[in-house]
């Protein structure tokens, strides 16, 4: 049997990471940050201010197409991952047997700016939001939500998008 697989995809501070939490509490799917996969050299990189390249990310991608299609064997998955990029949404969708859902999650950037000046122990630095902006090539499918939005109405759209058999995972969804 295989179990949903949902992306959470956008530029840094987005909020990929508290969206992906609570609606795994609320689906009871397991969530993954992919930011957790990265080597010890991409997150010292990305901490130096320097953005990463395609070759930075293509070991990374492969690792976690893996894990897609190990977690779709296992309980599913909600990932976290930033995605900025058609190819790298391929290699991600190629781990997988089943289509992956997309969830595309985007905010003006003077928004996004603030919310990464305000994280606490991130390596990813506010100053690389607009290299990752110039890297995003923005899905042609998937539900594209604007981060204005409060978590939990997020979540909700989400759900409601999300085939009626992912979105009632959870007994208690």
């Amino acid at each position: 049997m295989n179990h949903p697989l949902i992306i959470l995809m956008g530029v840094s501070g987005s909020g990929k990471s508290t969206i992906g939490k609570l609606l795994s509490q609320q689906i009871n799917v397991p969530f993954y940050d992919g930011d957790d996969f990265h080597p010890a050299a991409n997150k010292e990189k990305m901490a130096s201010g320097q953005p990463l390249t395609d070759d930075d990310r293509a070991g990374w991608l492969a690792d976690l197409a893996r894990h897609l299609g190990e977690w779709e064997q296992q309980a599913g998955a909600i990932l976290a991952c930033s995605a900025l990029k058609e190819s790298y949404r391929t290699t991600l969708q190629a781990g997988a047997q089943a289509p992956l859902h997309w969830v595309f999650l985007s905010g003006d950037p003077a928004l996004l700016r603030q919310r990464m000046e305000h994280r606490q122990g991130s390596y990813m630095h506010a100053t690389m939001l607009d290299s990752q902006l110039e890297t995003l090539e923005v899905p042609a499918y998937g539900l594209h939500l604007d981060v204005a939005a409060t978590p939990q109405q997020l979540v909700d759209q989400i759900k409601a998008w999300l085939p009626t058999d992912v979105a009632a995972a959870s007994p208690g969804a």
